[in-house]
């Protein structure tokens, strides 16, 4: 089971593109490559190393080479996703297949290159990513603050939302003795007429 520690708070801070490669030499070109285009970038070795990393709480993508020591980037991306850590991963390999490539896509994989890839490939994978990334970001925000809306309702608050949401309107009332239960259930009690 991966541990994570406690992420900071979110910034407006620019993404961030994490490589995981154990060729240093592919490692610094993509670093020279990301950076070109005015993207921060962190690389590591190993997984492992990616995992001792503290990652800032920001837009980010992960480019995850197959064939790692240790764990395989296939296995790696299971264990993200496990540990809840939704990072969009972009898969690079020099030894890949269609059926490797097919499991990596269906476990969430955004795009699956094959060295040597083209630089633009690689660019617009990485662009898409982080835009998966932002939204998912901001998809989160907005749950969050839902949840906290909600969460701000007094119980009784809370039961009317569930029998509105349920569907149950006057329109719903098949009889008055419908009415009469439902009015029992909100505990709305009628005025006294105007004895005039």
């Amino acid at each position: 089971m991966i541990e994570r520690p406690a992420r900071p708070l979110a910034t407006a801070e620019a993404p961030i593109v994490f490589v995981v490669d154990d060729d240093e030499s592919l490692r610094e070109a993509l670093r020279s490559l990301f950076r070109s285009v005015s993207l921060r970038v962190e690389t590591f070795g190993s997984a492992a190393e990616f995992l001792r990393s503290k990652l800032p709480d920001v837009a980010s993508c992960l480019v995850l080479d197959v064939r790692l020591p240790g764990v395989s980037g296939l296995d790696f991306q299971a264990e993200l996703a496990k540990a809840n850590i939704h990072i969009p991963v972009i898969f690079m390999t020099g030894h890949g297949d269609i059926p490797m490539s097919v499991q990596a896509m269906k476990a969430g994989a955004v795009d699956f290159l094959a060295k040597p890839f083209r630089d633009q490939d690689m660019l617009d994978a990485v662009a898409a990513a982080i835009e998966r990334d932002r939204s998912r970001r901001k998809d989160e925000q907005r749950l969050s603050d839902v949840r906290g809306r909600f969460e701000s309702l007094t119980e009784r608050e809370r039961e009317v939302m569930g029998l509105v949401t349920a569907g149950l309107m006057n329109k719903a009332a098949r009889s008055l003795a419908d009415l009469v239960r439902m009015a029992e259930v909100l505990g709305v009690r009628p005025s006294k007429p105007d004895s005039r």
